[in-house]
């Protein structure tokens, strides 16, 4: 069971981490960069002979802590938490090479009640090792499917974006790869249930589910071509819900409004797998 003050205050260490060019076009590989070598202005996001551009989502797993809530001294039910929410705020761009420093903390937990599980809400601050600048703030929630009922405190709950009651403007589709998931835990996600049949159908799912990151990198994608151009920098923030999982081998649609509102969904079962989305765009 979750003891409220020592997860609160759980030590997650710094991580310090070099970047390479390398590492840039792997995680723009990992979320969909490429599958259409006839398309010109992805190119430069996965070719170190012209970039490498980094897709700015990548601030998501750079100088991440791995895993660190299947911790034993947790107390968390590792196999039944979900990604909730996520948020990235961009601060400087995502350099391709250099040192990075991950610095990872829990903001709060709510207690949801017995058998309703528990929200954990934890932020990481991405500075320039050699500057110390900021380069961005991640902010997630996590949902402890298997945790309600501890005793915390019952809020408060970040609330969602609205969304519009019009119908999106733009509309588009990206695939998935069925090994996709093997190729986004080498970002450093090795979260099991993304991999392994038998972790899955323990967490409730029939198979392995794609990493929620990794849907927010080709969400992330859909924003990138349709209000950006393919120009990272125009890209200052982001936030969304995950709502439903996605299994790899599944084609996205992204739902986008001209104001920064979107969506996506699973094109295959129609169903709807981010919601609340909304993007700061730079004119």
């Amino acid at each position: 069971m979750i003891n409220h003050e020592k997860l609160l205050n759980y030590a997650i260490p710094e991580v310090r981490q070099r970047v390479t060019p390398r590492d840039a076009v792997l995680y723009a590989l990992s979320i969909g960069f490429g599958q259409d070598p006839m398309e010109e202005r992805q190119i430069p996001f996965v070719s170190t002979h012209r970039g490498p551009l980094v897709v700015p989502a990548m601030a998501v797993v750079l100088g991440h802590p791995g895993f660190w809530l299947g911790r034993p001294d947790t107390g968390v039910d590792a196999v039944k938490l979900v990604h909730g929410e996520q948020e990235i705020e961009l601060h400087a761009p995502i350099p391709a090479e250099g040192e990075v420093i991950g610095q990872t903390r829990v903001t709060g937990i709510v207690d949801k009640g017995e058998g309703k599980g528990a929200l954990l809400y934890s932020e990481k601050r991405l500075t320039d090792a050699a500057s110390g600048a900021l380069l961005a703030v991640t902010r997630s929630t996590t949902f402890l499917r298997g945790d309600g009922g501890f005793g915390g405190p019952s809020g408060p709950v970040r609330p969602p974006n609205p969304m519009p009651e019009s119908a999106p403007d733009i509309t588009l589709d990206l695939p998935t790869r069925p090994e996709q998931a093997f190729y986004y835990r080498l970002n450093g996600d090795d979260n099991p249930l993304h991999t392994e049949p038998e972790v899955a159908a323990r967490a409730g799912f029939p198979r392995p589910i794609l990493h929620g990151l990794c849907t927010l990198g080709v969400v992330t994608h859909a924003l990138l071509r349709e209000l950006c151009g393919y120009d990272p920098a125009r890209l200052r923030a982001l936030s969304l819900r995950f709502s439903a999982p996605v299994f790899p081998g599944e084609t996205i649609r992204t739902e986008i409004w001209r104001d920064g509102a979107f969506r996506a969904r699973v094109v295959e079962r129609d169903i709807i797998v981010v919601n609340n989305g909304k993007a700061e765009i730079a004119a």
